[in-house]
């Protein structure tokens, strides 16, 4: 692991909003509620969009094949791209799902407020971390830094 964490911008807008979750939301009941409330927020935009494609698409889809192939040269390429983000979308939308079943189960937990000061407590000790090994590995989702090689080089060894 890197002694430093990368400092692009996408990584420092990262960094900066990680540490004000943490700071703005120390409780595990607020934890619960902020990603709950985001993966609320994520699942019915990218529900939205999806449909909204889905019923443009499908409208066209059936207008061009009304019409002579001979002029939809190239549309065949922007269709097979569209058909690519239609199912990559689906598939977010079904992860997104599982993931709700599982926010459920941890709305299931209560704990004592002895437990939500300990919450409070380690919430100002990580928020200014930035070596923090959890912040650094959720980074990794949004940035590939240089001490973890590109997925698509590990697929192709």
């Amino acid at each position: 692991m890197s002694e430093e964490p990368c400092q692009c911008p996408d990584c420092l807008r990262f960094y900066k909003e990680h540490d004000r979750l943490v700071r703005e939301f120390p409780t595990l009941r607020q934890q619960q509620e902020l990603n709950w409330a985001a993966l609320q927020s994520f699942r019915t935009l990218a529900g939205r969009v999806l449909e909204d494609f889905q019923k443009h698409y499908s409208y066209k889809a059936n207008q061009a094949s009304a019409e002579i192939k001979g002029d939809l040269l190239g549309e065949d390429e922007v269709n097979d791209e569209l058909n690519q983000a239609l199912t990559d979308l689906e598939n977010i939308n079904a992860h997104l799902f599982s993931i709700e079943v599982l926010m459920e189960k941890i709305f299931d937990v209560r704990v004592p407020e002895i437990v939500e000061d300990k919450f409070k407590e380690f919430a100002g000790e990580l928020a200014p971390d930035p070596l923090n090994p959890d912040r650094l590995r959720l980074n990794r989702l949004l940035h590939q830094t240089p001490d973890l090689p590109d997925k698509s080089s590990n697929e192709t060894n």
